[in-house]
């Protein structure tokens, strides 16, 4: 009886090695595709690079609320997975799009981690479980005015 609970256990701890490169390789492929995790909480997410370094570089209450009450800059939450458009190592600044903003947005890129970090939830976001997945063409789809005087038509023409 003894020797079939040592069997039993050496197989179990096989199964969750295994299980365990499994999700490590999952997260390696996802770093390769240019996938990020936010390892930062506060508006460090900018529409333009200036921004996100005047933020950062002269940090005070004022100048965050203007940048935000402006819209230049969104709050990125820790664990919120991104996706890499563009990494300019000299100045350590990255541009990233987000799933909830329709533009791309420019962050330092220490503010990003090629290891997965949960979420508020105790989630680690994929592409797939946030809504990030990758369009066909690779680009993002921009986003309709917010007023109604344009028709508001599929790619075939129809409403």
């Amino acid at each position: 009886m003894t020797l079939m609970k040592l069997a039993t256990f050496f197989v179990v701890a096989a199964s969750l090695a295994l299980v365990g490169n499994a999700l490590a390789d999952d997260y390696g492929t996802l770093v390769a595709q240019g996938y990020r995790w936010v390892n930062v909480n506060g508006p460090y997410a900018c529409t333009a690079e200036q921004d996100v370094q005047r933020l950062v570089d002269h940090r005070t209450d004022a100048t965050e609320l203007e940048v935000v009450q402006n819209i230049q800059c969104y709050y990125l939450i820790p664990g919120t997975i991104v996706q890499v458009i563009k990494e300019d190592p000299a100045r350590g600044i990255t541009e990233m799009r987000l799933t909830v903003v329709t533009r791309y947005l420019w962050t330092y890129t220490r503010f990003l981690s090629k290891r997965p970090i949960q979420d508020t939830y105790g989630i680690i976001e994929t592409p797939s479980n946030s809504g990030l997945s990758p369009t066909a063409d690779g680009a993002l789809v921009p986003s309709l005015p917010s007023d109604s005087t344009t028709p508001r038509t599929r790619p075939n023409g129809s409403p």
